[in-house]
């Protein structure tokens, strides 16, 4: 591997489908090293759209190109990865965050959890000069029900990476909470954002200037593609409204439908280089008849943005433990992985993965790859297409951050 001192240089972690990687790739001025993903579902569209398509991991010989868990990496390719020490410029990601999500049960004993270890081993092992890390809000929340009460992960990632040693030089770092809503995201998606920076470099950058960097210029960078700092959900989606439907393509016994015509400049950013007629993994679901009319009742009877919960769900027989009719002049609520979480604005149905990919700012010649969905057990385990992208940070942020790094280092 010969690393391209031309660009800035990157590791991915915990990459997922790679929307921020995608962001620093469109930044231009990135190159990413490697990235390191579990599923090999997620790694399956990160490989075919950053790799494949556009280039953008010089990747080592040592490491297999394919999904690969953290800890197997930390321990198998350990002399590799001292190597590259001092080599880097960043590393970005943050470990999955459905043990700390407050839109889940917050489980503290979640082995996911116990990755935060091993995140704090690898930013040892490298030591990059930046580090770029997002968490889900409840990463800043106290697990008060569980057996160690009161414990914030996000206060033992910071003092990991604050702490000095002889051989680890400790990082300044500070974090604050993002809502990407602010950022020209169509959703309203709260994180946790940390930046960090090595003690021994010699800058006059530090951690706080980014989150003043990243507000004094999202305007200027948002104008330049047309785009405003707000961004409601039927100017994400509209032009994806179930019109004239065709076979889906790659889903036989589910319907698909054309293009409409774009109607935003949001729309028009994220189609401008596809060249699709149907859109990519833009298949609708096959509702029962039942569900329908429950869908079409809620569209008639529930404001728009208004989540049904509790014991309002007996008045219409809901089965789940909550239910949202969208709001089309709102940015949407945030993505999980469960799509039946949301009833569309306008029809009686649940969100295609192309409409997750546009609300999450993923451009439509962003292919997702895999499953449509899955049930039970195996959802954690295979990470199908919505997963994939209620996982993912929005390529529009990330390519707001590349920007932002670039121009204070």
């Amino acid at each position: 591997m010969s690393l391209d001192k031309k660009k800035h240089l990157y590791i991915d972690l915990f990459a997922g489908c790679g929307g921020l990687s995608l962001g620093l790739c469109n930044s231009s001025s990135w190159k990413g090293v490697f990235a390191i993903e579990k599923s090999p579902h997620a790694f399956e569209t990160l490989e075919f759209n950053l790799i494949k398509q556009r280039n953008h991991f010089s990747w080592p010989d040592w490491l297999p190109q394919k999904a690969h868990d953290i800890n197997n990496v930390l321990i198998e390719y350990k002399s590799e990865l001292d190597k590259l020490k001092g080599e880097l410029d960043l590393v970005v990601g943050g470990p999955p965050c459905q043990g700390f999500s407050t839109a889940g049960r917050r489980v503290e004993s979640d082995k996911r959890n116990s990755l935060i270890k091993s995140y704090v081993k690898f930013i040892k092992l490298v030591q990059p000069k930046l580090i770029f890390f997002e968490n889900v809000k409840g990463f800043t929340q106290k697990f008060e029900n569980n057996k160690t009460k009161g414990k914030r992960y996000s206060d033992y990632v910071i003092n990991a990476l604050k702490r000095k040693s002889n051989e680890f030089p400790g990082y300044k770092v500070h974090g604050k909470l993002v809502d990407f809503s602010e950022y020209g995201v169509p959703q309203k998606r709260t994180r946790f954002i940390l930046i960090g920076i090595r003690n021994d470099l010699k800058t006059s950058f530090t951690p706080e200037m980014f989150f003043e960097n990243l507000d004094f210029s999202k305007e200027a960078f948002l104008t330049s593609k047309g785009l405003a700092i707000k961004t409601t959900l039927e100017e994400a989606i509209s032009d994806l409204r179930k019109t004239e439907t065709i076979d889906c393509p790659d889903s036989p016994g589910f319907k698909s439908a054309y293009y409409n015509k774009p109607t935003s400049s949001y729309q028009k950013f994220l189609r401008r280089d596809t060249k699709l007629e149907v859109p990519d993994s833009h298949r609708f679901a096959n509702h029962k008849i039942d569900t329908e009319i429950l869908f079409k009742s809620l569209l008639k009877n529930i404001a728009p943005g208004k989540r049904i919960a509790g014991e309002e769900r007996k008045e219409y027989n809901i089965k789940k433990r909550s239910i949202v009719i969208l709001d089309k002049d709102s940015p949407s609520p945030t993505l999980t992985s469960h799509p039946d979480d949301y009833v569309h604005y306008q029809e009686p149905r649940i969100l295609t993965v192309r409409e997750y990919a546009r609300i999450q700012s993923f451009p439509d010649n962003y292919l997702i790859l895999g499953k449509y969905t899955t049930g039970g057990k195996q959802r954690v385990l295979e990470v199908p297409r919505y997963t994939q992208l209620g996982n993912a940070i929005p390529p529009l942020f990330g390519e707001l951050v590349g920007e932002t790094i670039r121009k204070l280092i």
